[in-house]
């Protein structure tokens, strides 16, 4: 976490630990803050402040997205509003098994195709279209491989072939890297996570544009606009306020410089590491990605390695609970079976250092190297 957000939520376990549903003086301060941090991310995210609703982080947000808006569209199918949801087949599990969820309750459920480079197909997209679609959710930037998505144009497809759906995007990646007020301004639903940028886990968020009608996940006490039920967590958003504030001044300068750091690492790996491979367009790609795959190397064999190093690293999401299979994300691609096993996930952010991409550039190449002398016939 950044040192801002940990201040900013400090005060929120001891003094001001009033629950922001009440009505007396404790209560009110906590619900002050709560509503000034409400204020504030929505300017971030060029939104107002009563289209943001708080979440547990970004799966929720996503699941209240796609299940939310589906459903509420279900409800208005007796004036033959639709029934379909359309995405694509490298976005978070948050959307996926979503859509999947939907699709058992009956709904239409198409996941369009993504090129080698990691770019969802607009052709593909409006293929896939059609009047009864209600619900499209395509991922500003891929949380494994990095690629940027284009929104503005993703959004003028579905405008133009399902003008009565609504546009989600999962911008959780995003935040570090892109304005998201600007670069998800066609999307009616944005979901962002505080733990992407410096910020606590379990604390996200989701954009509702206004007009947009979702039906609730978790029902209750009505918070959230009765969109999430629950005591809120004040101290989250707090500090989710404050890392958003910071990210956001910082960007730019953050951008050049885990650029300079990830174009380091991984072009000396590409030019060191025979049978080394790069994942996705870079130039279509966040600063802080670096994808590679190591020919002949399986992926989680090289994690073992370099975490008993002292450089972490991944393999598929970091999110797919004790996953070993091949990552979806780059099968989505094109990638064989033994492509996606064989690659690696190197993430550098605001707080990654020279230092650190020096230990890298020292453990990864003698790893790849023992691992493939181990797996040689004798």
């Amino acid at each position: 976490m950044r040192a801002e957000a940990v201040a900013a939520m400090t005060p929120f376990f001891s003094g001001t630990f009033g629950n922001p549903s009440g009505g007396h003086a404790i209560a009110r301060a906590a619900k002050t803050a709560l509503e000034e941090a409400r204020e504030e991310i929505a300017a971030l995210l060029g939104a107002a402040p009563a289209e943001l609703v708080f979440t547990a982080g970004g799966t929720e947000a996503d699941n209240l997205a796609v299940k939310g808006a589906a459903r509420a569209a279900r409800t208005a199918r007796a004036a033959g509003f639709g029934d379909g949801i359309v995405t694509t087949a490298f976005e978070h599990k948050g959307v996926l098994a979503s859509a999947h969820r939907l699709e058992a309750e009956g709904f239409r459920v198409a996941e369009i195709g993504i090129d080698r480079d990691g770019i969802v197909s607009l052709d593909a997209l409006a293929e896939a279209l059609d009047e009864r679609t209600v619900v499209v959710s395509v991922m500003l930037v891929n949380n494994e491989v990095g690629t940027i998505q284009p929104l503005d144009a993703i959004g003028a497809v579905v405008r133009e072939h399902a003008p009565r759906a609504v546009l989600h995007t999962d911008a959780v990646q995003a935040v570090p890297w892109l304005d998201v007020a600007t670069h998800a301004a066609a999307a009616d639903l944005v979901a962002v996570s505080a733990h992407k940028f410096g910020g606590p886990k379990g604390s996200g968020a989701l954009v509702v544009r206004n007009g947009v009608t979702l039906e609730p996940l978790v029902e209750g006490g009505g918070q959230e606009r009765g969109l999430r039920s629950g005591t809120s967590n004040v101290a989250g958003a707090a500090a989710m306020a404050a890392a958003l504030r910071v990210t956001c001044a910082q960007r730019a300068e953050e951008i050049t410089r885990a650029g300079r750091l990830r174009d380091r690492l991984a072009d000396h790996l590409l030019r060191e590491v025979p049978g080394t491979v790069e994942n996705g367009d870079r130039a279509r790609k966040v600063a802080g990605n670096a994808h590679l795959r190591f020919e002949g190397v399986e992926a989680e064999a090289l994690l073992v390695a370099l975490d008993f190093e002292g450089v972490c690293a991944a393999a598929g999401s970091s999110c797919a609970s004790g996953a070993t299979e091949p990552s979806h994300v780059l099968t989505a691609m094109g990638l064989s079976l033994s492509e996606a096993a064989a690659s690696v996930r190197l993430s550098l952010g605001f707080s990654s250092t020279d230092a650190d991409v020096d230990r890298a550039l020292e453990v990864i190449p003698a790893a790849v190297a023992r691992l493939r002398a181990a797996t040689v016939p004798a």
